[in-house]
C-alpha cells in the first residue's frame, strides 16, 4: 500500500468531491478535434462545417480543402472501382438520420479515398450518422463518425479465407466492436446531455444579469412589468408569463399576462386555485412538469392549462424586506422537466423581480402623495393669486405657473390692487424654499404686505420698511426678495395723459420697462437687502415717468434663471423678447414671453404686465 501522501492513487475512499464552481470548464471545441474516432460536421444539405484531426489524418486531407464544399464533392467514387456504392448508402443514411431526427448506424463500407496525386487508397468504414437538433427540435448539423478499420477487414477477409482458425475470431471483433460503438454513442449523449445543461444555465444566468440592469431603471409598474416579461421570456426561455400582485385597494391578486407586447390584467378573487394565487398568498412554490398527467379536472391545473395553451409552469412566490409581494409564473407549451439548476436560476429571477416591484410601490407611493402634496398647496397658491383690477388707462396681465416636478410647491407670488388715494399697487415677491413652509409663508407675506399698504397708504420704501420690521416682530426668518410698485397719477400728469412709477426693490431682479418706441431697458436703481435680513435697513425706492404705450414687466428668477446660462444671459434675452413682443396686447405678451423664455420646469413662475393705455 502506498504511503500517505505519496500522491499514489489507491481504491481506498471517499474521495473529496469538488464544488461545481472549481471544476474546469469543459472546451469542446477542442474535445471534439482531440477525439480519437474521425468525426466530420455537415449541413443538412452535406456541405463540410468541420472535421476534426483523427478524420483529417484518416482521410489525408485538410479543413482548407474540406470546408464549405459538399462531402460527395471531396470524396467522389473511385472511377476504377464500377462497384462502389459509397456515395449512394452514405448519402441515404444521412438523408434517414435528417428526416427521422434519429441516429443512424451503417453497415461497414468500402469507400475509398482520394490521394493528393489523383490515386485512390481502398479504405474500410464503420459509419455512424447523428442528427444534431436546436432547441426548437429541428436538424441544424449532421455528425458523421467513421472509424477506419481497414486493417479489420483486411484482418477478417484473412480469417474468412480461413476458415477453420478465423470465423470465431471474426466474429469477437465484430462484436467487440459493436459493443465499442454502443458504449461511446452512450457516453457522446451523456456528455452531450450535460453540455446542453451547461449552456442552458450559463444562458439563463447572461439573461438573469441583463434583465437586473434593465428593471433598475424602470419608474412604474406597468413600465416594470413590460421589462420583467420581456427580459424573462429571453433568459429564461419560456412561452409565456404572468405576475400576480395583491390588489392595491382590496382582498385578492391582479393578475397580469404579456399578450404580443400588450398588457392584460385581471383580479383574482381570494382563495383563486390558481397556481400564481396559491403561490402568491401561501408563499410556496408550485410546480406542474406535465399538466396532461396532472389530472383531469383539477382545480390547480385544468384551468391554466385550458386557458393558457400550455403543458408546464412553475409559480414562484415574491418576496421582498419578509413581505409577500404577489407571485411570478413561467410556462411552457410543453411538457418540461425542471432541473435543480433550473429551479435556482427561476428563485433567482423571483428574488429579483420582488425588489423591482417593492421599489416601484415605493416609487409611486412616494409620487402618490407628493402629488397631494403639491395639490394642496398648489390650490392654496392659487386661491391667493387673484385676478388683478383693471383701473382706466391702464391694462394688467398676470400668469403663474407652477414647477413640474411633483414634490415642489414654491413661494413665488404676485398681487395687485387700489391703494386708498387712487393709486394702483404692483407687487412681486418670491419666498426663499420650495416647500409646504415656503408657500405657507408666501401666503402670509402676501396679505400682510396687502394690509400694510392698505393702511399705510404710504410710498413703497416706507411700505417695505414696516414689513420687514414686522417680520422680526413676528419671528418670520424667511428670506423673501420683492418689488413693491406704485403707479401715480397728479392733476396736471392726468391732463397730459402721464403718471409715475414709484418702486422699490428688494433684492429682486429688476423689472423691464419696454417704451412706448420699442425700446426696452432694466430699471437696475441700486437694489436693497432682502427682506428679513436687517429690518433697520434704509430701503430707497425710485421714479420715472410713465407715458401712454409703455409697458412695466415684473417677473420671479425662474423666468430667466436657467442651468445652461449666467442670469446676464436671462436678462438679456427677456429684454429682446419683450422688444420684439412689444405690440402686443398685455394677455399676449404674458403667453408669449413665457413662450419664450422656455423657463425651467423645476422653478415656479410668476409675472406681471402693466400697460398703459395709449
Amino acid at each position: 500500500m502506498a504511503e500517505p501522501g505519496s500522491g499514489e492513487l489507491t481504491g481506498a475512499g471517499p474521495w473529496p468531491q469538488p464544488t461545481r464552481a472549481l471544476l474546469p470548464v469543459p472546451d469542446f471545441r477542442r474535445v471534439f478535434d482531440q477525439a480519437p474516432v474521425p468525426f466530420l460536421l455537415l449541413t443538412p444539405d452535406l456541405v463540410i462545417v468541420h472535421a476534426n484531426r483523427a478524420r483529417l489524418e484518416a482521410t489525408a486531407t485538410t479543413l482548407e480543402e474540406t470546408v464549405g464544399r459538399h462531402l460527395f464533392d471531396v470524396f467522389p467514387l473511385n472511377p476504377d472501382d464500377p462497384g462502389a456504392d459509397g456515395i449512394t448508402n452514405l448519402g441515404a443514411s444521412l438523408a434517414e438520420a435528417r428526416d427521422t431526427r434519429r441516429p443512424v448506424t451503417m453497415a461497414i463500407q468500402k469507400y475509398d479515398i482520394p490521394l493528393p496525386d489523383g490515386t485512390y487508397v481502398e479504405r474500410f468504414w464503420s459509419p455512424r450518422n447523428v442528427p444534431i437538433l436546436d432547441e426548437a427540435g429541428e436538424v441544424v448539423l449532421l455528425l458523421h463518425r467513421s472509424d477506419d478499420i481497414t486493417d479489420y477487414v483486411r484482418d477478417r477477409d484473412e480469417a474468412r479465407r480461413a476458415a477453420e482458425r478465423g470465423q470465431q475470431r471474426v466474429e469477437r471483433v465484430e462484436a467487440d466492436l459493436f459493443s465499442r460503438t454502443r458504449e461511446l454513442e452512450r457516453l457522446n449523449a451523456e456528455l452531450r446531455r450535460s453540455g446542453e445543461r451547461e449552456r442552458r444555465t450559463a444562458s439563463a444566468l447572461a439573461g438573469l444579469a441583463r434583465a437586473v440592469s434593465a428593471l433598475a431603471a424602470a419608474e412604474t409598474t406597468p413600465e416594470l412589468l413590460h421589462l420583467l416579461f420581456e427580459h424573462g421570456r429571453a433568459a429564461l426561455g419560456v412561452d409565456t408569463a404572468a405576475v400576480a400582485l395583491h390588489a392595491p385597494d382590496g382582498p385578492g391578486l391582479v393578475l397580469t399576462e404579456d399578450r404580443g407586447s400588450r398588457l392584460l390584467s385581471a383580479h383574482l378573487p381570494p382563495g383563486s386555485p390558481l397556481p400564481m394565487a396559491v403561490a402568491a398568498t401561501t408563499g410556496e412554490l408550485v410546480l406542474v412538469t406535465d399538466a396532461d398527467r396532472a389530472g383531469a379536472g383539477d382545480p390547480h391545473v385544468t384551468p391554466l392549462a385550458q386557458g393558457l395553451g400550455v403543458r408546464s409552469w412553475v409559480a414562484l412566490p415574491l418576496r421582498a424586506g419578509g413581505r409577500l409581494l404577489g407571485s411570478w409564473t413561467v410556462c411552457w407549451r410543453t411538457p418540461r422537466t425542471v432541473e435543480a439548476d433550473d429551479l435556482r436560476v427561476l428563485e433567482a429571477y423571483a428574488a429579483q423581480c420582488a425588489q423591482a416591484v417593492e421599489r416601484v410601490a415605493r416609487l409611486e407611493e412616494e409620487r402618490r402623495r407628493a402629488r397631494a402634496t403639491r395639490s394642496l398647496a398648489e390650490s392654496l397658491q392659487r386661491s391667493l393669486l387673484t385676478e388683478p383690477p383693471q383701473p382706466d388707462a391702464l391694462r394688467i396681465g398676470v400668469r403663474y405657473r407652477p414647477a413640474a416636478q411633483e414634490a415642489q410647491v414654491g413661494g413665488d407670488w404676485y398681487d395687485a390692487f387700489l391703494s386708498p388715494d387712487g393709486a394702483t399697487t404692483l407687487v412681486i415677491g418670491d419666498v426663499a424654499g420650495h416647500d409646504r413652509t415656503a408657500a405657507a409663508v408666501m401666503a402670509q407675506l402676501r396679505n400682510m404686505l396687502r394690509g400694510i399698504a392698505h393702511a399705510l397708504d404710504a410710498p413703497p420704501a416706507v411700505v417695505l420698511g414696516a414689513l420687514d420690521r414686522a417680520l422680526q416682530g413676528l419671528g418670520i426668518t424667511t428670506l423673501v426678495t420683492a418689488v413693491l410698485a406704485r403707479v401715480e397719477q397728479t392733476p396736471a400728469q392726468a391732463v397730459a395723459g402721464e403718471r409715475t412709477l414709484r418702486w422699490s426693490n428688494a433684492g429682486h431682479p429688476p423689472p423691464v420697462l419696454v417704451s412706448a418706441d420699442r425700446t426696452a431697458e432694466l430699471l437696475e436703481r441700486p437694489r436693497n437687502l432682502l427682506l428679513g435680513v436687517d429690518p433697520a435697513t434704509d430701503r430707497r425706492e425710485h421714479a420715472l415717468p410713465l407715458h401712454p404705450g409703455d409697458t412695466v414687466v415684473l417677473y420671479t428668477d425662474g423666468l430667466v434663471e436657467r442651468r445652461d446660462g449666467t442670469l446676464d444671459d436671462g436678462l438679456a434675452r427677456l429684454l429682446d423678447a419683450a422688444t420684439e413682443l412689444a405690440g402686443l396686447p398685455v394677455e399676449e405678451l404674458c403667453d408669449e414671453l413665457l413662450a419664450r423664455m422656455e423657463p425651467e420646469p423645476a422653478d415656479d413662475v410668476a409675472l406681471l404686465v402693466l400697460r398703459v393705455a395709449g
